[in-house]
């Protein structure tokens, strides 16, 4: 037994090694409170992404990384645009809606219920004149109706100004002639639009908002004459209208 002899260890790793393990050891845990102090920059290190795919050759070397991106922000800036101005129609549809509801439920017939109609980045507030006039009648002159407006003019001042409010106003087929004024149809479905027109702007609406519009008989709604006796206000979104114009080329098409 005293013969054999003890086996030969394996060599140790260099001493250096240790220090050098605890030295990465202390570098990392500097990063890392370094990094849980910083603030990060989103766009910096989309940058810095950008910049190493790049030189990795993940991106096409001639391609121009600023142009693209510009071209990225421009499209993502369309879209939010576009997506506010859907969020805000749907906001002041709601509210409307609520107003509506508020004098329907005042009402049992039918032909004197205030509907409301949405478009692509419109809505149409459809208000029967029997709520807001008398029979011939073209003055504003019925409390309920001037707080109904009212109403209305509330909900307005706080929609974006990027709304265009046009006010139509319609008449039934009747033969009404007059020899003063209203002399007919005309006159009495102009009259009230602007009678609505004057009583928006007294409950502080901006009169650059506002467009009136009249049809007499020549738009009906349906076969019913006291359905076809309303006035409609129609919000229409300026904004989309001006993108529309630029998307389409317009006024280069015009000049064809």
């Amino acid at each position: 037994m005293a013969d054999k002899k003890c086996p030969e260890c394996p060599k140790c790793l260099p001493g250096w090694l240790v220090q050098f393990g605890d030295l990465m050891s202390l570098l990392l845990t500097f990063f890392i409170l370094l990094l849980s102090m910083a603030v990060m920059d989103k766009k910096k290190v989309e940058e810095y992404f950008e910049i190493m795919r790049k030189a990795m050759g993940f991106l096409d070397q001639t391609q121009d990384t600023v142009k693209r991106d510009e071209a990225t922000n421009t499209s993502r800036d369309a879209s939010n645009d576009g997506d506010s101005n859907a969020q805000d129609t749907q906001s002041a549809v709601e509210e409307m809606t609520q107003i509506a509801d508020e004098i329907n439920e005042q009402t049992s017939t039918m032909s004197e219920q205030v509907q409301i109609t949405e478009g692509n980045n419109e809505f149409t507030l459809d208000i029967p004149s029997s709520l807001m006039f008398g029979e011939g009648e073209y003055n504003l002159e019925n409390r309920s109706a001037k707080r109904f407006i009212s109403k209305i003019a509330r909900v307005i001042r706080t929609m974006p100004q990027t709304f265009d409010i046009e006010i139509i106003g319609h008449t039934d087929r009747s033969n009404f002639t007059n020899d003063t004024i209203p002399r007919d149809g005309w006159d009495i479905s102009a009259l009230r639009s602007i009678s609505v027109v004057k009583e928006l702007i007294r409950n502080r609406i901006d009169p650059s908002q506002l467009k009136v519009s009249a049809y007499s008989s020549y738009r009906p709604k349906s076969e019913n004459a006291a359905e076809n006796r309303r006035v409609e206000l129609r919000f229409v979104s300026s904004t989309e209208q001006k993108n529309i114009l630029e998307k389409e080329n317009f006024f280069d098409r015009l000049e064809q």
